[in-house]
């Protein structure tokens, strides 16, 4: 069993990947509890955004319920240097997002058509999305709406494959396993890369959240209740049977994130 060695998802059309994406249109509150949020190696990219009087404005696209628009520091506080805006397709997300982060303002649109004006904000960001987008529709999108020096984020936490126990739970759990270690995304012009963040971590996860995690996976929410039935058995297998762990044991679940940051030419 070897990792994938794909730069990206393969979807037949712009069909099957809407199709596939559409799934995350409910389980946001799973979502939300059992997703990771990201290191801060992905933030220092943040450090070169465009200052101006009043806060740096960024649009987190395909924010999903807030995990990254939590870090950019789109805190209540009125003297925050960020104004921090957010939007995903997925009305559940959204409600998540809005709950947890009232301040934010939020709404549903996609990474293509964001209902933004030309130059409305400095910089956009995509944490776990852009491999569900139109890339060619998208970067035009992300160049409209930003001003001048305009930067785009981009960034994933991906099952850290290169261990083998990981490469096959990943497996299991139909975790994404899709964009090989040093993959970098399509973008389009008038984005240029300008830096990259390469770097592993561990979240401390308990045997009985590995079973939450797998169900907030596209896949799983998917699936029909024979498919879904198999997964649990695999999972409760290999974690408890061939790995002998406890139940309820908690375990180092080993991430590996990429993030990129870029900017606008011209």
């Amino acid at each position: 069993m070897k990792p994938s060695g794909k730069q990206q998802p393969a979807f037949r059309d712009a069909q099957h990947r809407s199709s596939s994406a559409s799934a995350f249109n409910s389980g946001a509150v799973l979502y939300d509890a059992v997703r990771p949020s990201y290191p801060p190696s992905v933030l220092a990219l943040i450090a070169d955004f465009p200052q101006r009087a009043g806060g740096t404005r960024i649009v987190d696209i395909g924010a999903g319920t807030g995990k990254l628009t939590e870090l950019l520091g789109a805190g209540a506080d009125s003297e925050s240097t960020r104004r921090v805006l957010a939007c995903d397709p997925s009305a559940d997300m959204v409600r998540v997002l809005r709950d947890k982060l009232p301040y934010v303002p939020a709404w549903r649109a996609t990474a293509e058509a964001t209902g933004l004006a030309d130059g409305a904000v400095d910089a956009v960001t995509c944490a776990q999305t852009w491999h569900w987008v139109d890339t060619a529709t998208a970067s035009a999108e992300a160049a409209r709406i930003t001003s001048p020096g305009g930067k785009l984020l981009l960034c994933w936490n991906t099952l850290a494959v290169n261990h083998p126990w990981v490469l096959r739970l990943s497996r299991i759990m139909h975790s994404g396993d899709v964009q090989r270690a040093g993959f970098y995304p399509d973008v389009a012009t008038p984005w240029t890369l300008e830096g990259e963040v390469r770097d592993t971590w561990a979240q401390i996860v308990t045997t009985d959240e590995c079973f939450e995690l797998m169900a907030s996976r596209s896949y799983w929410l998917r699936a029909n209740e024979k498919t879904r039935a198999k997964m649990v058995a695999n999972l409760d297998w290999y974690l408890h049977d061939r790995l002998g762990f406890e139940r309820g044991q908690r375990i180092p679940l080993p991430y590996r994130a990429d993030a990129f940051v870029y900017g606008k030419e011209g």
